[in-house]
């Protein structure tokens, strides 16, 4: 899981280009993820079989890692991003108009200096887990939650380009927080159309690309996701498409099937959501060549270019 840094990115190419160098990055892309992509133009059920591989250390904010930020660790304040970037393609400036859009950036920068506020455990309906914790890094000490806020920045100049209301749980203005359970509440509250939780694997190396965290139905305690599971999913399988189109990564190597969708029942976040929501882990930050893409600007606009246009295609229909 994840943080935010001050990186310096080129200007990005105009939309025709882009579109040109998709196209030809689409021809690339293994059979495997085409296999996927046709997958995913059916609609097949690909997310469940997943769930039990899911290790501790690759959990998202609901879970505590096994590679956090230590007290020696003094990660940066965060830099909101203003690069100017091209709206997302196949919908035209306003098309958001009245759409509420929440991001919510994993972690938080200042977590590890707050260990007993992050530690207390919070219901999350099936049962009690830590308010937060501190997210992963990557070996060189990039942390989750520099990544996360980033990529948060970059997408809300984007959707708010489309003409969306674009609310934060958090932006690095608080000193920890918020718990997994307020995280949800805040997307509840502003009666989101889709609530995106963004985030980046600790994952061993070698186990690479992203996925996308579905809720699974709960029925316990103060979670029902009964109402939202089939529209989260629709919100799951149109990020997950674009950010292959976009980024030109393929699905997790080991998590997913191949698919990039996984079901899960144990994350606050997806349990307590009365609104369309969906995590995605954007990669590995423990493997070397996933974190060559994470610690790169420039691939972060293409990772939340592409969370973007599957926002914007699960909201215009």
């Amino acid at each position: 899981m994840s943080y935010v840094g001050p990186d310096f990115d080129p200007p990005q190419p105009r939309r025709g280009r882009r579109r040109v160098l998709t196209v030809g990055l689409a021809a690339l892309v293994p059979g495997a993820l085409l296999g996927w992509v046709m997958y995913e133009a059916v609609g097949g059920d690909g997310g469940g079989s997943g769930n039990a591989a899911v290790q501790p250390s690759q959990a998202p904010s609901d879970q505590a890692p096994t590679d956090s930020t230590t007290s020696d660790d003094k990660p940066p304040g965060p830099t909101p991003t203003t690069d100017s970037t091209s709206a997302p393609a196949g919908s035209g400036s306003g098309s958001l108009d009245g759409r509420v859009v929440v991001i919510d950036p994993g972690h938080n920068p200042n977590n590890f200096r707050h260990t007993s506020e992050i530690n207390r455990k919070v219901n999350i309906g099936t049962n009690w887990k830590e308010c937060d914790t501190t997210g992963t890094s990557t070996n060189d000490g990039y942390s989750e939650a520099e990544f996360t806020l980033d990529v948060a920045h970059r997408m809300r100049t984007l959707l708010e380009k489309q003409g969306a209301t674009v609310k934060f749980t958090q932006d690095g203005d608080r000193s920890w927080g918020p718990c997994v359970d307020e995280r949800a509440e805040i997307g509840n509250k502003a009666h989101a159309d889709a609530v995106v939780s963004i985030h980046a694997d600790g994952a061993g190396s070698g186990q690479r690309g992203f996925h996308v965290i579905l809720p699974g139905k709960v029925d316990e305690g103060a979670a029902n996701t009964g109402p939202v599971v089939a529209p989260s999913r629709a919100l799951g399988e149109r990020i997950a498409g674009s950010f292959v189109r976009v980024t030109g990564d393929a699905p997790s190597n080991y998590i997913g099937d191949g698919t990039g969708l996984v079901t899960r029942k144990d994350l606050g976040g997806l349990n307590l959501s009365t609104v369309p929501k969906v995590f995605i882990e954007c990669g590995n930050m423990r493997d070397s060549k996933d974190a060559a893409q994470l610690t790169s600007g420039a691939w972060r606009q293409k990772a939340a270019q592409g969370i973007s246009e599957g926002i914007v295609s699960f909201l215009v229909k």
